[in-house]
């Protein structure tokens, strides 16, 4: 019912799954994945338990080939099972049952495996593993482009419904503008995910999915402005409200908190056409800013002059 993607991302130790099926709510059956152990897709006729009793057993040193077989063992319907497995070290493995309806079938490659089954054509995961292996970009845009190889080639047979991206992270992410880098990105905690976006019933799930990660990559520009602000990094700063910015233009939240920081720092050109045109979208953010001055986290003149800059004269 399904096709996806397990993969380790070398350079920075992320671990990911992605997902796309003809069937509502796929995240929250199919892709598991935590930071420093692995990720497991389980699919066709699901069993969910293959998910958090593989990483089980990763997580305790065994291999994901000896994983896997032990668990596919002890089920007697394993002949409908399809796994994709991988774990931090990038070891694979993957089961396609004998009884996964057609087309059914996957692709490893180093650190990575594609597997699908219902498919309109064969060539399915071949060409997620060559889109994953062939372009450039950090783990979720490979991710992304392995999905997209498999819709370009038909994709389910009976149509497409839902998504899911989750990556953990690993050693160290390259938080990436557009245009230029943001510099400072930092893992996160390893109980935390870097990504986790899910699309439960959607007419075009990938483009929904697209959508969400550049939201997800705003956020994280945005975390790393807190950062660089702790830091006393104004300059870091003010270019990681940039990157928020360029990656949701269209998000007025964003623009305000952009917005406002510039004007602190004395960019009033650059910020002033961002509270504005936030101000216009929803005009209560004056309000919000108010509040935020009375709850003591921002000045009280700063709120004012927010609220000045964005008043509209009679």
């Amino acid at each position: 019912m399904t096709y996806s993607i397990v993969a380790l991302d070398r350079a920075t130790g992320e671990l990911g799954v992605a997902v796309q099926t003809r069937w509502f709510g796929v995240g929250a059956i199919c892709p598991w994945v935590e930071a420093g152990v692995g990720a497991v897709a389980t699919q066709s006729f699901v069993e969910p338990a293959y998910g958090p009793r593989t990483l089980a057993l990763l997580r305790e040193g065994m291999a994901p080939e000896v994983a896997l077989a032990r668990l596919l063992d002890a089920d007697d319907d394993r002949e409908v099972r399809q796994v994709g497995v991988v774990d931090a070290a990038g070891r694979t493995a993957t089961h396609t049952g004998s009884r996964c309806v057609a087309a059914a079938l996957h692709a490893v490659g180093d650190g990575v495996s594609c597997q699908a089954n219902m498919m309109a054509r064969d060539t399915v995961p071949a060409a997620m593993l060559t889109a994953y292996e062939g372009v450039s970009g950090d783990l979720p845009d490979r991710l992304m482009a392995a999905l997209a190889a498999a819709e370009d080639e038909g994709g389910d047979i009976r149509g497409r419904q839902s998504a899911v991206l989750l990556v953990a992270p690993g050693r160290g992410s390259t938080i990436a503008a557009p245009g230029a880098p943001v510099p400072g990105a930092e893992a996160m905690e390893p109980w935390r995910l870097r990504m986790n976006l899910r699309v439960d019933d959607a007419a075009v799930p990938l483009a929904e999915l697209a959508r969400l990660l550049r939201f997800a990559r705003g956020q994280e520009a945005l975390d790393l402005a807190d950062r660089l602000e702790a830091a006393g990094d104004i300059e870091g700063v003010l270019h990681a409200y940039r990157a928020a910015v360029g990656f949701v233009p269209e998000d007025d939240q964003i623009a305000w908190m952009a917005g406002a920081r510039m004007i602190a720092a004395g960019a009033l050109d650059e910020g002033l056409p961002l509270v504005r045109r936030a101000a216009a979208a929803v005009p209560t953010w004056p309000e919000h800013a108010r509040r935020m001055a009375a709850a003591g986290h921002m000045g009280a003149d700063a709120a004012a002059e927010l609220g000045g800059l964005v008043e509209v004269p009679a």
